[in-house]
Parts: structure tokens; C-alpha cells; sequence
């Protein structure tokens, strides 16, 4: 399940080059990344198109595509690994993604790891109508929007707090279409609108693709659609308020914190990996499913698990 083409003049390991078109990321033989850690804070994987096969040091498995969200709370620990396999022998595999970091509070950093699934037929979609009839779909993530309420978080994220004011929206528009982002629940609430196929207009402002602004969270804005039509992410949040010390895959709140993550990782591996290989990926027609930790399998609505 990786590229049928010579790695030869690949910096394997570290290819982002987007030679011919295609990257090898840090795989060396299906792309993707193969295990790592991550302490201290949440990964929110949102699959645009593509598959994405994740293994993980508690035991966990998933393989995931478009519409499906994987979030996974590091807490004080993790090791996971998520690989794109390329499943159409005859097609170009394309994968995109969105994996968007939460920090947790002090108090949270050091939670058990949580792994949870939100399949797509699970996301509620908010549909409006313009006056023009042209239509925007809104992907609610996190944060409810419009009386619909998304699944929920794990328990000990920061989006499960309703102070948070936490949301993450997915938005297509169609080609002028307008739709008004109601104002956020707090004062304090930041918000964000990330344009990344297309362009949006607001007030005076055209936003292209590749680029963010901040928006005013306490009053409504108006999103209109480009003359293409868009795609566009809001993110949106009350900061947790406290320092934050990143390094590589550890999110903490001071210098020293990051030291021990690594110190404990060297020592521990995080609770070690019990998987053959640094880079697992699952059968070809194993389709999507969710091996927990504690052996439950799941699977999207109307679709049977398969894992051989």
C-alpha cells in the first residue's frame, strides 16, 4: 500500500519535497507518520478526502476517511502513529487533512490518554439558504450552532467545558452565497476563519485562499462566498489562560514540564509500543472501523467492521 515508484531520490524519513507531486512525509514505505509521541495536549483529526490508518500505544486501531474525526486527548502520554495508505492501486490516492491541536489546562495535562471516533454520519451538517437561494453547508465539529449539538468531546478536554466556548466548523459555500456566523457565547472568546479553497468576503475584505483572519466573536459576521465558491474552517475559543511551553509533540506549561516529557518518554516509551512495526497499517479491505483499548470494535452506521 505505498507508491508502485523509486524512492531512490527521496530524503526518506523527512520527504515534504513534493517531488512529482506526491510526499512520502516521514514513511518510508506507505507515507505517513509512523510512531511518535505527544504530551499535554488533544489532536482533532479532520479527513477532508483520503484514508488514515492510526495505531496507538494503548492498544488502539482505526482506519479513517472524508468527514470522519479522530480525537485523541495525549493527556501524560502517548505514542500513535498515523499512516496514508494508498488503497486504489489504480487511483491517485489523494489525502488531505486537517489536524487542528487543543491545549488542555494544568489540571488536565496529565489525564489518562482518551481515543474516541466521531464517524461523519454522526456530525451534524447546518444547511442555510440565502435569500438568493444559494446554499452554505456548516460541519459542526464542536460547539453547538443553530440548536445542533455535535458528539461529544472526551470528557476531560477543554471543549467539554462550557466556559471554553469551544467550536470547530467546517463551511462550504457555494458559489456567492451568504450566511451570517452568530456571535460566540463569551467576551473573552477568540475566533478565527481559515479560507483554504477559494475566497470569502467580509465587510470590505476578500480573503484567498491559504489565508486566516480574526473575526469579531461578539457580533454576528456576514461570510459571503467567492465567485468559486469556498471552503473555510472557524475555529474558535476562550484561551485556557495559562503559560504554554511547546516543544516538538509536547504541549506543557513550563520549560521544565517539557524536560521531564522527554525524560519520561526515554524511560517509559509511554507505556511502550505493541505494534511489529513503527508503521502499521491495516488490510487493504479492512474498511473503516475502531479497535479500542479494551477490544470494542465499531464501525460507521450500516457498515460491518472487517479486520481481516
Amino acid at each position: 500500500m505505498g507508491p508502485d515508484a523509486s524512492l531512490e531520490a527521496r530524503d526518506i524519513g523527512m520527504d515534504f519535497a513534493g517531488t512529482d507531486g506526491w510526499r512520502m512525509y516521514h514513511g518510508s514505505t506507505v507515507p505517513g507518520f509512523p510512531q511518535h509521541p505527544h504530551r499535554g495536549f488533544e489532536t482533532v483529526t479532520f479527513v477532508r478526502q483520503g484514508f488514515i490508518d492510526h495505531s496507538d500505544s494503548l492498544g488502539a486501531t482505526a482506519r479513517f476517511s472524508r468527514g470522519d474525526v479522530q480525537w485523541l486527548t495525549a493527556g501524560h502520554g502517548i505514542v500513535h502513529c498515523e499512516m496514508f495508505p494508498l488503497l486504489d492501486e489504480r487511483g491517485p490516492n489523494p489525502c488531505e487533512l486537517f489536524q487542528i491541536w487543543l491545549n488542555l489546562p494544568a489540571d488536565d495535562k496529565m489525564v489518562d490518554p482518551y481515543f474516541t471516533m466521531l464517524w461523519d454520519h454522526d456530525i451534524p451538517r447546518h444547511h442555510a439558504v440565502d435569500g438568493d437561494g444559494r446554499t452554505t453547508e456548516v460541519t459542526v465539529i464542536a460547539g453547538a450552532l443553530d440548536g445542533l449539538r455535535p458528539p461529544s468531546p472526551p470528557p476531560n478536554s477543554w471543549a467539554s467545558q462550557a466556559e471554553a466556548d469551544l467550536a470547530i466548523w467546517h463551511i462550504v459555500s457555494e458559489p456567492n452565497a451568504q450566511w451570517t456566523l452568530p456571535p460566540a457565547a463569551g467576551p473573552e472568546t477568540v475566533r478565527t476563519l481559515y479560507t483554504f479553497e477559494g475566497s470569502v468576503q467580509i465587510g470590505e475584505h476578500d480573503l484567498e485562499a491559504s489565508t486566516g483572519a480574526v473575526l469579531r466573536a461578539d457580533e454576528p459576521v456576514v461570510i459571503v462566498g467567492g465567485a468559486n465558491g469556498a471552503e473555510a474552517l472557524v475555529l474558535q475559543g476562550r484561551p485556557i489562560g495559562e503559560p504554554v511551553a511547546q516543544y516538538g509533540p509536547f504541549v506543557m506549561n513550563t520549560k521544565a514540564e517539557i524536560e521531564t516529557a522527554f525524560d519520561d518518554y526515554r524511560r517509559t516509551g509511554f507505556g511502550g509500543w505493541p505494534w511489529p512495526t513503527d508503521d502499521p497499517v491495516h488490510p487493504r479491505d479492512a474498511g473503516r472501523f475502531a479497535r479500542h483499548a479494551d477490544g470494542r470494535v465499531e464501525a460507521p452506521e450500516g457498515v460491518s467492521p472487517s479486520l481481516s
